[in-house]
């Protein structure tokens, strides 16, 4: 291009000095800067054509590298889930199992607690009930040792009327077990 663009100086030059110049030889130059532009062109337009072809390459490259990217996150995400749904169901089962454990530890925990209240009361009977055996072994039933009280006089005139208790283990029981609450009645 810049060799044409001499050229045509060169010919303006002399069409400027020479009468006789031939309008002509700058037509034919005017051609060839057709022919050189169209020739610029489409060179242009063949490396911009390759340009596109290449960034179309990269871009797919990149779109490849990018999907095998997303994969392998779907892949490692996946396997991620996987791995934390095994480690929430082995930790649901040990939790199940040891509920299970806890249950059946109350569950032995009441029997035996059970076990021991009545264990305990038997204790506490046996106990009461020796008591109320030695107490019955120290008394005596002798009939000089009846026990008599008097009633206050009544409106009527029962005044010597005298009554005599009965001796017998229900009223001695009955007794025991009035010393033995105390004064809460």
């Amino acid at each position: 291009m810049e060799a044409l663009l001499s050229q045509f100086t060169l010919l303006t030059n002399q069409a400027l000095q020479d009468k006789n110049f031939d309008p002509a030889t700058i037509d034919e130059l005017m051609k060839f800067f057709e022919i050189e532009a169209y020739n610029s062109w489409a060179a242009l337009e063949i490396e911009q054509n390759k340009a596109v072809e290449e960034a179309e390459a990269s871009l797919r490259d990149v779109e490849d590298y990018l999907d095998s990217i997303l994969d392998g996150a779907m892949d490692d995400f996946r396997r991620f889930e996987e791995e934390m749904d095994k480690a929430a169901k082995a930790e649901l089962e040990s939790l199940v199992q040891e509920a299970k454990t806890a249950k059946k530890m109350g569950k032995l925990i009441e029997s035996a607690a059970t076990i021991a209240s009545k264990k305990y009361i038997e204790a506490a009977l046996s106990s009461a009930t020796a008591s109320m055996k030695s107490a019955f072994k120290g008394v005596s039933f002798a009939p000089s040792k009846v026990m008599r009280c008097r009633l206050p006089p009544f409106d009527l005139d029962y005044s010597n009327i005298h009554m005599e208790f009965l001796t017998n283990k229900y009223y001695l029981f009955f007794f025991l077990l009035l010393a033995m609450l105390g004064s809460s009645f």
